[in-house]
């Protein structure tokens, strides 16, 4: 069973970025588990870092593409080993249990982020050796629409990819969540995961693409409570939870509540905090979906890093 981290796409809307940490693997469920490994090893290898090329091409080309009269000019970023993603898919979409749907999400992937490989480096060394110079910007012109479509594509089949891996990792959770209360009661393992898919469930609601406050109020009150039961069960002797995992769930609950309440009282950002999410530094700004993102992934970290048991 695994969380994942969350990164900031262009547009600041948060979505699933899959760090994930697996469980153990029964008999039962090597083949999924392998499947998802696979997958994920595409998005944490490729996923963040095609995402930033998109950020730093349009931070000074603009929407309409570079003129070659830009003040400054940065050029993109690239990727690299886009094979060793296609054959880990091509090997991972042939074990069973077959699951259509995942595949195919898979391979686009494969395909979209293959696509975009040797256009960002063609666009890079472009860039890099100021090759605009001897052309006015020629090429860079006629590359831009190139970019544009690698990129959406990529986005597209990104997003689709996350979304299978994440209904996969939902349903495991829900399950895992039932087999430790059997097993060991509501103690420490059950309250840290039960922490974690109510943490989740307040990030996709705050970073959906229409925040509906009545599903925010429902997922964070759901959380806090969590919070709540598993600091009490923190205080027992023993029990388990430490207390740097306890002050990452506190922060991130901070954090959202910050944020629910400007969706909900529509709390316009000042012109310093709209120069800080531009800029890259929205992590900064208190009731935004960057320092959301931020206070989700150190709690990701800190449970990655162990609680106690």
């Amino acid at each position: 069973m695994g969380f994942v981290r969350a990164l900031v796409a262009a547009g600041g809307a948060a979505v699933a970025s899959a760090m994930l940490t697996a469980g153990p693997a029964s008999a039962e469920s090597a083949g999924p588990t392998q499947k998802i490994t696979a997958y994920v090893a595409c998005i944490n290898r490729l996923s963040e870092r095609s995402h930033q090329s998109r950020e730093r091409y349009f931070s000074w080309a603009g929407k309409k593409g570079p003129t070659g009269k830009e003040p400054i000019i940065y050029g993109t970023y690239t990727i690299y080993e886009t094979t060793d993603c296609t054959k880990g898919v091509e090997k991972a979409n042939a074990l069973e249990p077959r699951d259509v749907a995942i595949e195919s999400a898979a391979s686009e992937y494969a395909a979209a982020v293959g696509a975009l490989e040797p256009l960002l480096k063609e666009a890079d060394d472009y860039y890099q050796q100021q090759d605009y110079k001897d052309d006015k910007m020629a090429k860079g012109k006629a590359l831009h629409p190139r970019l544009v479509a690698a990129w959406d594509r990529f986005a597209l089949a990104d997003q689709r990819l996350r979304a299978g891996i994440d209904d996969i990792q939902d349903k495991r959770a829900a399950e895992r969540l039932v087999e430790i209360e059997a097993a060991e009661g509501r103690k420490a393992r059950y309250h840290v995961e039960a922490l974690m898919i109510r943490a989740k469930r307040v990030l996709r609601a705050e970073s959906a693409e229409k925040p509906d406050i009545a599903k925010i109020t429902e997922a964070l009150g759901e959380f806090e409570a969590m919070v709540k039961a598993t600091e009490d069960f923190a205080a027992t002797k023993g029990s388990g939870v430490g207390s740097s995992f306890l002050s990452s769930a506190k922060s991130y609950l901070v954090t959202a509540k910050h944020l629910m309440r400007r969706i909900r009282d529509k709390v316009p950002y000042s012109s310093g905090d709209r120069m800080m999410l531009n800029a890259g530094g929205g992590w900064m700004v208190e009731g935004s979906p960057p320092r959301l993102t931020r206070d989700y992934n150190g709690l990701i970290e800190s449970y990655n890093r162990g609680v106690g048991f």
